[in-house]
């Protein structure tokens, strides 16, 4: 089997429109969450978000090709395009490069503005590009065809899981030898309309309009549901012998990984299904985990059942783990990519970012949360988790080289 590594990153959150700046907030405990700029608001429950405020999509597309498509894309190129420019390629072969690409929902402000079109304006009138723009996998085909990737194009839908299956994905791809390289991309853009009403109406965000920058609060005892994020991940993944062939700088390598499922509830996770994925990606990693980017998403439930996962994991030696949505909020089928990059970047700069707004313990949260201040330690491995709708786990497990 293959071994594979890190060799170029990239990110663009509600902090920062690249990694650096973006890292720099988190680690920083900065929040991007504030009232919601994007549409009206003044009727809905929630009114906040972590926007992202300041990206041009003419940065990265023409004119033309802007309005065919979705934000999410838009986004997942931008990320791309950096992931790509970090690893430097001076050449390389298209047919061995693939592209694993994620998303939770898709185009979904495109699906609720087609909707009213059709029903305000009727069937002539919806846009051509609407299908396309909406679907999941045509991130990974634009992002392919922006960079002539010619190798495997796989696309993960598995809700909040997608950007860390994605990333095992390609992991995999490489290791048996499908492909030299892989882009892998998670993208995320549902702040609209249809998007904060549906997951309002379930009691899943936060309702802390007036105080925005505390709503997402990770493991906190006062913590009351997440606040959506948006924004992109994305990392290339090649060959270890080829990285060291070209002498490419190399990030991280990938040593771990674990999938499952809950088969237990469509929305309430279950202990055994997390439990599962991180053992898997544990023993295949054998390795001592220094610091766990755990998923954290500010509910009641998922932090009390993280945390019991991973003390039945570890017992009393759990590592350090902390949860960087209360800085990004929570970006759904994006969350595992843009928070591998964390991850990668946290080994690199030998650091461990705050989970903030962390004030008031829970009983039942009770390990090392690393609270609202960064800690600055060696880095040699580290665990990333991410749980979605469904029941649907991922873990990865990222190493420094020696």
């Amino acid at each position: 089997m293959k071994r594979v590594v890190v060799t170029g990153i990239g990110m663009i959150t509600a902090l920062g429109l690249d990694k650096e700046s973006s890292f720099k907030a988190i680690c920083e405990g900065r929040t991007g969450v504030k009232r919601i700029t994007s549409f009206d608001v003044s009727d809905f429950p929630v009114q906040i978000a972590a926007e992202i405020t300041d990206f041009d999509p003419l940065s990265v597309l023409d004119g033309k090709e802007v309005k065919k498509v979705d934000r999410f894309i838009q986004l997942g190129i931008k990320a791309s395009k950096e992931a790509m420019q970090d690893a430097n390629f001076s050449e390389f072969d298209g047919e061995n490069f693939g592209v694993s690409s994620a998303a939770g929902i898709g185009g979904l402000p495109n699906i609720e503005k087609n909707s009213n079109i059709l029903l305000e304006k009727g069937v002539r009138k919806i846009s051509p590009f609407f299908i396309p723009s909406a679907l999941v996998n045509m991130l990974g085909g634009i992002v392919a065809i922006n960079h002539g990737l010619k190798g495997p194009n796989l696309s993960s839908v598995t809700a909040c899981a997608a950007g860390t299956h994605a990333l095992s994905q390609a992991t995999k791809c490489i290791m048996i030898g499908q492909a030299r390289q892989m882009l892998v991309v998670g993208a995320e853009s549902t702040i609209c309309g249809v998007g904060v009403g549906g997951f309002a109406a379930m009691k899943a965000l936060s309702t802390r309009n007036d105080e925005p920058q505390k709503a997402s609060r990770p493991f906190d005892a006062d913590r009351d549901g997440f606040v959506m994020g948006e924004g992109a991940g994305a990392l290339v993944l090649e060959e270890y012998e080829s990285a060291v062939a070209r002498g490419a700088r190399i990030y991280a390598e990938i040593v771990g990984f674990g999938e499952s499922g809950d088969a237990y509830h469509i929305t309430s996770p279950s202990l055994q299904g997390p439990l599962s994925a991180m053992k898997q990606a544990l023993n295949m990693a054998n390795v001592s985990i220094d610091y766990v980017n755990a998923h954290g998403t500010s509910t009641p439930t998922n932090d009390k059942n993280e945390t019991a996962a991973l003390k039945e994991l570890f017992g009393d030696k759990c590592p350090p783990v902390s949860s960087t949505k209360g800085q990004t909020g929570h970006c759904l089928g994006a969350a595992g990519a843009i928070e591998a990059v964390i991850s990668v970047m946290s080994i690199r700069d030998s650091i461990i970012p705050p989970t903030i707004n962390y004030e008031n313990q829970d009983p039942d949260c009770d390990l090392d949360y690393v609270p609202n201040q960064a800690r600055h330690v060696e880095l040699k491995a580290v665990m990333s988790n991410s749980f979605g709708f469904g029941g649907t786990n991922g873990s990865v497990i990222f190493k420094k080289m020696d």
